[in-house]
Order: C-alpha cells, then sequence, then structure tokens
C-alpha cells in the first residue's frame, strides 16, 4: 500500500468529527437570525392579531430566517428553492395557527400555535430539500416539535409573548436550531453534500 492510500484511510474518519461539529456549530449560529426576523416581522405588520398581520408578519420572518439557514447551510441547502419554501411555508402556518388559538399568547396556545405553524413550514421545507434526502419526511415531522418546544422555550424563559410576535425569542431560537442542525446532519451530512469523492490518484488506484 501506498503511502498516499494510507494517508487518505487514516485522516478521513478523524476529519468526519471536526466537520461535524464545525458545520453544526455554525448552523447553530444562525439562531441569530430569528431576533432579526422577529424585529423585521414586528417593523413591518406590529402584533400579530388578525389574519393579515400573521401572514404577512409570517412570510417576512420566513424570508429572514430562510435566507439565514440557506447561507449558514455550507452549500447544503439552495437558496432558490429553501428561501421560497420557508417564506410560503411559514406565511401560511402562521396564518393558520394564529388563527386556531384566537391570537392568544397562554403557553399552550403558543405551543399549538407553533406545532401547526412548524407543520406547514417544515412540509414546505421538506420539499425544497435535495434530492438526495431520502428520508424528507423526518424533516417534516420534526419540525412542528421543535417549532412548539421554541415558542415553549421562549415562554418559560420569561420573555413577553403577549405582545404577539412573528417568531419565538432568542432561547426558543437557540433550542430549535440547536436540534434542528443535529437533524440536518442526519438527513444531509455536509461531506455528502458539499465534498463529492473524487477520482482515485494513479498511486492510489496500484496499492
Amino acid at each position: 500500500m501506498t503511502r498516499t492510500a494510507m494517508t487518505g484511510t487514516m485522516s478521513g474518519p478523524a476529519a468526519s468529527t471536526p466537520s461535524f461539529l464545525r458545520t453544526w456549530l455554525i448552523w447553530t449560529a444562525g439562531f441569530l437570525a430569528f431576533p432579526l426576523a422577529g424585529l423585521a416581522g414586528t417593523a413591518i405588520v406590529g402584533r400579530v392579531d388578525s389574519p393579515l398581520s400573521a401572514l404577512t408578519g409570517g412570510a417576512v420572518a420566513g424570508l429572514v430566517i430562510g435566507a439565514g439557514q440557506a447561507l449558514l447551510s455550507r452549500r447544503r441547502l439552495d437558496p432558490r428553492r429553501w428561501i421560497p419554501a420557508s417564506i410560503v411555508g411559514m406565511g401560511i402556518g402562521l396564518l393558520l395557527g394564529a388563527a386556531a388559538v384566537s391570537y392568544r399568547t397562554s403557553l399552550a396556545d403558543l405551543a399549538l400555535m407553533g406545532a401547526i405553524t412548524g407543520l406547514l413550514l417544515g412540509t414546505a421545507q421538506a420539499a425544497a430539500l435535495p434530492s438526495l434526502v431520502h428520508h424528507r419526511w423526518v424533516w417534516a415531522a420534526a419540525i412542528p416539535i421543535l417549532w412548539a418546544l421554541g415558542w415553549t422555550t421562549t415562554t418559560l424563559g420569561g420573555i413577553h409573548v403577549e405582545e404577539q410576535f412573528t417568531v419565538y425569542g432568542a432561547y426558543g431560537a437557540i433550542t430549535f436550531s440547536a436540534l434542528s442542525g443535529l437533524l440536518l446532519h442526519y438527513l444531509l451530512p455536509y461531506r455528502v453534500a458539499a465534498d463529492p469523492p473524487s477520482a482515485a490518484t494513479p498511486a492510489e488506484a496500484t496499492a
């Protein structure tokens, strides 16, 4: 066996763990997009207290969050598909979710609103995942749970949710981003998406 082949064999597993950790941390840092999305939504529609404000505020928040996720996905997500899916999914999701709880902001109401929003958002985003993802339904099934958890964490953290924000705050955003980052790695590992296998060198081929 040549020195080149031996080096490649030994370095592969060792490099995978740092790559996963770095990729997950970059995705998790995307929680910063959530406060920005909330500020943008509030600036445009104010409180989420009507169908129009829910639809518009959700779409604006979806635009900011979707753009942030696509940017920090390390080329795993196509922004041309991911951002529109996030806009539509969150806009319609918040419209239906907020209406289902009559725009109330108790812990139970926000958890239910989050689950409904996440159902629409997760389904739309799952459809926007790359074709190589075989179990995209897992994303669609998990996002309602994680979105409800985001609202729950934010409410328990003492954030003034009675102001009817378009999206949950930093506590919920960190929770969602950390857990969804693990899920995205399971469905779409960075190396599979961004580093296609290279052709074998002559030295490797003759080892």
